[in-house]
């Protein structure tokens, strides 16, 4: 095995991860505007059944979250992305199956979305745990970039793609594309050289999960920078997810859009998403980590509330423009924001801390799901919008005041919460262990 991966240029095993992932994100995406269009147009959800299935998907990240943490940190990451890509294409697979067989219904979408969800928080823990060890240090700015980027293109594609198909042919057998999405990732994943990875970190002897997670948990707690983005995160993706769970419903029922238009609306502002990712490396060297991170997330926030202020006819560019730029502020942030966490958290860690972050990253998103279906019933659609979108926009100025609210660079190595990690062996006095120091 050798000691360092490949320059990316060089990086098979790279170039394996990012077009699996690129695939599996065009599938995913479709399916974001075809199971809405499922339940609006197939079973005439309303503002309730729109939020229980936008936080069916993330439930399982406030459930399964610290859990699933602790597991990647003392298992295989890629094995586990290659379980849940397969758990997931069958999760899927099954709505077409039940459309065809006439036994489809509301109930079948949402557990379909709470499978998926399951498999995406195995994933994605994974993910970012692997990531170090597939690409150098000094290659994870572009490598996320390029990552981000192709998402964000593919979030371009996807909406349209979905909509468009579901126009063509029946709307349940249009998640077909999802399925494939998650074969081709597991595939690519399968075809790596596990020689050309980083060495893995040297694991401690084998302890309780609960012992994992408390130390994960306590580690996020007490680092400021840590705590800060999985805090802000929370209440960022509550009231983001809050307003996309009703934008389908809003667009359709208030706007009088037809399903291709939708995709197309929805396309236009993922484009935003494309831009965040293209100017995250340069907008860095320019104005550094700490600059990049303040700025990106003010140009994310505030524009949300364009979305909410969108009318019918040429007013429904409002939601494109509002989008392009929260996406671009939002996707831009989160390069830098992960780049800094992959350097700064040893990576015998980054399982249980990045999974501690999520829970309140995500599990915050099925409460925003199930609020914004209570709200848009009782205020209405439209208000609900409006309001989650203002709670982004606040939380995306509190940039102002957190740790890295002045200053031009992010740390380069990490804080006492993670110089000294506590382990302890079974019948064993507890005992700092000290971790290297992440070199920038």
């Amino acid at each position: 095995m050798s000691e360092l991966p490949p320059p990316l240029g060089a990086n098979r095993n790279f170039r394996l991860l990012w077009a699996g992932e690129g695939i599996s994100v065009l599938g995913s995406m479709t399916t974001t505007v075809i199971f809405p269009l499922i339940a609006v147009t197939e079973f005439g959800a309303g503002p309730f059944w729109m939020g229980l299935l936008a936080g069916a998907i993330w439930l399982p990240w406030l459930v399964l979250g610290l859990f699933a943490g602790a597991w990647v940190d003392r298992s295989d990451p890629r094995r586990v992305m290659m379980a849940a890509d397969l758990t997931a294409a069958a999760a899927v697979l099954s709505v077409p199956v039940a459309w065809a067989a006439d036994v489809l219904t509301l109930p079948h979408l949402v557990v379909t979305a709470l499978g998926v969800g399951c498999s995406t928080v195995f994933f994605r823990t994974a993910y970012t745990a692997f990531l170090p060890r597939v690409v150098s240090s000094d290659d994870l700015e572009r490598a996320n970039a390029r990552l981000f980027g192709t998402e964000s293109a593919m979030q371009i594609g996807g909406p349209g793609v979905g909509g468009l198909l579901v126009q063509v042919f029946s709307a349940a057998y249009a998640v077909v594309v999802d399925v494939v999405g998650y074969l081709a990732s597991f595939l690519a994943l399968a075809r790596m050289r596990p020689e050309e990875l980083a060495p893995a970190s040297e694991q401690p002897p084998r302890r309780p999960m609960t012992t994992l997670v408390r130390e994960g948990v306590a580690i996020v707690a007490r680092d400021p920078f840590l705590r800060y983005f999985a805090i802000t995160g929370g209440v960022s993706n509550f009231a983001l997810t809050g307003y996309s769970a009703l934008l389908v419903l809003f667009m359709v029922s208030d706007l009088g859009l037809a399903p291709g238009s939708v995709g197309l609306v929805m396309a236009v502002g993922a484009a935003g998403g494309l831009l965040g990712a293209t100017v995250a490396t340069r907008t860095t060297t320019w104005l550094g980590g700490a600059g990049a991170l303040r700025w990106l997330q003010v140009l994310g926030g505030p524009p949300a509330l364009l979305v909410g202020l969108a009318w019918a006819g040429p007013g429904a560019a409002l939601i494109g423009v509002g989008s392009v730029l929260v996406g671009m502020g939002v996707v831009g942030a989160n390069v830098v924001r992960r780049s800094f966490t992959m350097r700064y958290v040893p990576t015998e860690l980054l399982g249980r801390t990045t999974a501690t972050s999520a829970v309140l990253n995500f599990g915050t998103m099925p409460l925003a799901g199930l609020a914004a279906g209570v709200l848009g019933t009782w205020l209405g659609v439209r208000e609900t919008i409006l309001l989650m979108a203002g709670l982004h926009a606040a939380c995306s100025m509190a940039v102002f005041i957190g740790p890295f609210r002045s200053g031009r660079d992010l740390p380069s190595t990490p804080s006492e919460g993670l110089t000294s990690a506590t382990v302890v062996a079974p019948g064993a006095a507890a005992r700092p262990r000290q971790v290297p120091r992440v070199s920038r």
